[in-house]
């Protein structure tokens, strides 16, 4: 009876097995579908010019050449530079703005706060497009139109909406009564926000540079319609080449 007994019990385990192992069969072939644009991209990136071609588009280079980067690296280089001499600024500053817009909004209920808050929220839902035209013509009376620190600040104003609604709900879940500690020891408004709950600000702060960065790095449109051919981030200097 206990021979049995175990028997019927390691059948239904097993046919589990069974099944789970058959499930990676798909994940194979989908894993193999999605990396063959990579595939032919390495491998297009390592022939000369005079191989690359739709019948050979397939084949493994003949030898591996290291031009195509070098070539790359040179016409892109400068632009690459611009990309993180604006994205590191308007990422660092707009995270520092909105931790402090969502301390105020969240820790110091002042009047008209629930009536701010979502007014700073409405840019989240603001197209670009819709804006563009009235953007351009602000940029070139303020002497910012076809600049880098011009840019910076579209994105920093952009960025005040998404990283004021992340640091309002952290510090909204943060104990009032560890602020309200802080103030009977005589620190003020900047103090508490500066002793107590910026350093516990870390997870936020990682969390909204990151976004930040994402969102500057990959944009096209404000990057095209602001700036000159010197001061072009690498989307549209790329965009060139590839066009090109």
């Amino acid at each position: 009876m206990s021979t049995t007994r175990t028997t019927t019990q390691q059948r239904p385990v097993t046919i589990g097995l069974k099944w789970r192992y058959l499930l990676y069969i798909p994940l194979i072939l989908m894993s193999i579908f999605y990396l063959i644009p990579l595939y032919v991209m390495v491998i297009t990136g390592f022939k000369s010019f005079g191989e690359i071609s739709l019948v050979t588009m397939w084949d493994l280079p003949k030898s591996l050449g290291f031009y195509n980067f070098t070539e790359a690296f040179d016409k892109l280089g400068p632009y690459l530079l611009n990309s993180f001499k604006m994205v590191i600024p308007a990422a660092i500053i707009s995270s520092f703005v909105g931790s402090v817009n969502g301390f105020v909004l969240a820790k110091w209920k002042f009047r008209g706060a629930d009536v701010i808050f979502p007014l700073i929220l409405f840019g989240m839902f603001i197209p670009y497009q819709s804006i563009l035209i009235p953007l351009v013509q602000f940029m070139r009376e303020t002497g910012l139109y076809g600049s880098i620190p011009g840019l910076i600040l579209v994105h920093i104003i952009y960025g005040i909406p998404i990283t004021t609604l992340t640091f309002r709900n952290y510090y909204a879940s943060i104990p009032k009564e560890l602020v309200e500690a802080s103030r009977m020891d005589g620190a003020g408004l900047l103090g508490t926000y500066w002793h107590i709950l910026l350093p516990l600000s870390l997870p936020s702060f990682v969390v909204v540079i990151i976004w930040q960065f994402t969102s500057a790095w990959n944009d096209f449109l404000f990057a095209v319609a602001l700036t000159n051919t010197q001061s072009w981030p690498i989307t549209v200097a790329l965009n060139n080449m590839a066009g090109s």
